[in-house]
């Protein structure tokens, strides 16, 4: 064997292996120049179904379909060497049964070379996780509040404040046990985000939890400031790169209708320039 041979990005179980030890470093990518720029920083980038709000203007994440995850999923791993690649199983993809899932989770894997799937929900997503694991296909599992059930959840809401604080902690156990190898957990108070992150035996991922998580998650167009609809409470602005943008737009827009763009230097002329001879 070559001594020279590439390295591998990190396995599902090597972030398994990550409880407790330096904070997982964890960003959502769509596109092939977003993995390139996020991969040498993140331990997970996730393909998430975020991509339906941010990159293709639906209201919810409900409208995302498999193609779509399938898509997004090819063009982020072209640009990932470094990085595990997991990727978000869509609604209505693995609901209906453990076979269900099972083929859509395979079909998401083979199609895209992804290392994992995420799927969301608890104690009664317990069985399926179970299956798809013991078939070889790793899980990230996902509790707290799960956009997916939105409408069910009555809206964006915290979960888990205090008398449903033992059915998220319920939740989690149940997927930890189950055999996932790392659960996020969205948008629940930071003192069951502790409890939970003491108690089960795989990495939890916060968004919108604590910062004593084993690692963290943000959608990238909402920590660059792409993304304008709404923000998050949970989510802090590392760049205000939506500003940037529109600001450019405008100097372009501007130039052009002032015919000062495109100028001499962006111009060819009749003639190619001659070539300066060697001396």
């Amino acid at each position: 064997m070559s001594a020279n041979a590439p390295s591998l990005p990190p396995s599902p179980a090597d972030v398994k292996a990550r409880k407790g030890g330096v904070p997982l470093v964890c960003l959502t990518a769509y596109t092939t120049p977003m993995a390139r720029m996020v991969d040498s920083h993140c331990d997970v980038v996730l393909v998430g179904d975020s991509v339906g709000m941010v990159l293709h203007g639906l209201p919810n994440t409900l409208g995302v379909t498999m193609d779509m995850m399938i898509m997004h999923g090819k063009a982020v791993a072209r640009g990932i060497t470094k990085s595990t690649l997991v990727i978000d199983l869509p609604f209505g993809s693995y609901e209906a049964g453990p076979q269900v899932a099972f083929a859509n989770a395979a079909r998401l894997l083979s199609e895209t070379g992804a290392a994992a799937v995420k799927l969301e929900g608890g104690v009664h997503m317990a069985p399926t996780i179970r299956f798809l694991v013991e078939r070889s296909i790793p899980v990230m599992a996902h509790v707290g509040l799960t956009p997916q059930a939105v409408h069910v959840l009555g809206g964006y809401k915290v979960q888990g404040r205090a008398g449903d604080a033992a059915r998220v902690m319920a939740d989690a156990k149940s997927v930890a046990e189950a055999g996932a190898f790392s659960v996020v957990l969205e948008k629940i108070p930071g003192s069951l985000a502790r409890s939970i992150t003491r108690e089960i035996a795989i990495p939890t991922i916060g968004i919108g939890a604590s910062a004593d998580c084993d690692g963290q998650i943000l959608v990238i167009d909402d920590m660059l400031g792409l993304f304008t609809a709404f923000r998050p409470k949970f989510v802090k602005r590392y760049g205000e790169l939506g500003n940037a943008a529109e600001a450019a737009i405008a100097a372009y827009a501007t130039e052009v209708r002032e015919r000062t763009f495109p100028a001499a230097e962006h111009i060819f002329g009749d003639e190619a320039p001659q070539k300066q001879a060697k001396p």
